[in-house]
C-alpha cells in the first residue's frame, strides 16, 4: 500500500487532503499524518480492502475508554469500513517523571472505575491482524485460560514454533491458573499496553490509542508495560499505580503469566518468533 492509496480515501470521504507523511511502524493498516487544504492536519489509517470491523472496534474501543473510564484518547472524525481519521496527537513526554506518574493515576482511575460482573466484552476484536475472542465468562480463571493463552495454539506459526511438550506444558500452566492468579474483579482494560500505544492529549496528559478492550484483569494490563522495555523516567509507574489501592503480594512474578498472551500473539504475527518462544519455554519450563 502506498500513501496515494490514504490520500484517495480521504479525499473520498470529505477530507480535503493535500498530502499524507506515512507513518512508521504498523503490521496491519496504512497510517499517516495529512495535511489538510486549511492547513489543519489529521491522523488516518487505511487498509488494502473493505469489508473489515477493525475500525469501527478501534472507534468504540477508544470510546469505551474515554466515556467509561475517564482516559483521553483522542477524537474519532470519521470510521468506515476502510478508514479511520483520528485527531493528532502529539509524541508522549518519554522522559518525563511526571507524565509516567500521570498515566499511572490515569490507569488506576481506569481499573477502579469499571469493575464488571463478567469476564469479556460485548463483541470480538481484534490484536494485530488476528480476532480476539472476547466470548463472556464468569470464571476469569477459565477465561483468560481459553480466550487468552490457548486459544493462540492453533495459529499455524505457533503451532509451528512451539513442540509438544511446550503446548502440554501450557495447558498444565493454565489449569493451575486459580492457584497462580488471585481472584480479581474484572475491569475495563486497554488490552495492547506498550509503550507505542501511549502519546499526548491536546493538554500534555498521557492518551492511548490503538486499544484491544475487553473486561479482564487489571495486572494484564500492567504486564505490557512491565514486561517490554519503557524509559528510566517510569521508574515510579508501578508505585504510583498501586498508591490507592495496593496490589496484591506476589504481583511482580505474575507478570510473565499475563504476558503470555502477548508472547504468543508475537508469534502468530511473525514478530520476533524465535525470542518469543524461548520466552515463552522460560515461563512455562517449571510446568
Amino acid at each position: 500500500m502506498t500513501v496515494e492509496l490514504l490520500l484517495a480515501r480521504l479525499r473520498a470521504a470529505g477530507f480535503e487532503a493535500e498530502s499524507v507523511r506515512a507513518a512508521p511502524g504498523g503490521v496491519v493498516a496504512l497510517a499517516g499524518m495529512a495535511t489538510l487544504r486549511d492547513g489543519s492536519r489529521v491522523f488516518a489509517k487505511t487498509l488494502r480492502s473493505a469489508g473489515s470491523d477493525l475500525f469501527e472496534i478501534e472507534a468504540a474501543g477508544l470510546r469505551a475508554l474515554r466515556e467509561l473510564g475517564g482516559v483521553t484518547t483522542p477524537e474519532v472524525l470519521a470510521v468506515t469500513p476502510d478508514l479511520l481519521v483520528l485527531e493528532p496527537l502529539p509524541p508522549r513526554r518519554e522522559d518525563d517523571e511526571r507524565f509516567w506518574e500521570e498515566l499511572a493515576l490515569a490507569l488506576a482511575g481506569l481499573h477502579a472505575a469499571t469493575a464488571g460482573e463478567r469476564f469479556g466484552w460485548h463483541r470480538d476484536g481484534w490484536l494485530g491482524r488476528l480476532r480476539q475472542d472476547n466470548t463472556w465468562d464468569d470464571d476469569g480463571h477459565a477465561w483468560f485460560a481459553r480466550r487468552r493463552i490457548l486459544r493462540w495454539l492453533t495459529e499455524p506459526l505457533v503451532a509451528a514454533a512451539l513442540d509438544r511438550e511446550d503446548r502440554a506444558a501450557l495447558e498444565r500452566l493454565c489449569a493451575a491458573l486459580p492457584d497462580l492468579l488471585p481472584p480479581a474483579p474484572p475491569v475495563l482494560t486497554h488490552g495492547d499496553l506498550w509503550r507505542e500505544n501511549i502519546l499526548c492529549g491536546p493538554t500534555g496528559a498521557p492518551a492511548l490509542i490503538d486499544p484491544a478492550v475487553s473486561y479482564s484483569f487489571a495486572e494484564a494490563d500492567l504486564s505490557m508495560l512491565w514486561c517490554s522495555p519503557r524509559p528510566p523516567a517510569a521508574q515510579r509507574f508501578f508505585e504510583v499505580y498501586a498508591a490507592p489501592a495496593p496490589l496484591p503480594s506476589g504481583w511482580q512474578e505474575r507478570m510473565p503469566l499475563y504476558h503470555l498472551r502477548e508472547l504468543l500473539s508475537s508469534i502468530a504475527h511473525d514478530d520476533n518468533a524465535r525470542e518469543c518462544a524461548e520466552a515463552v519455554r522460560e515461563i512455562v519450563a517449571p510446568f
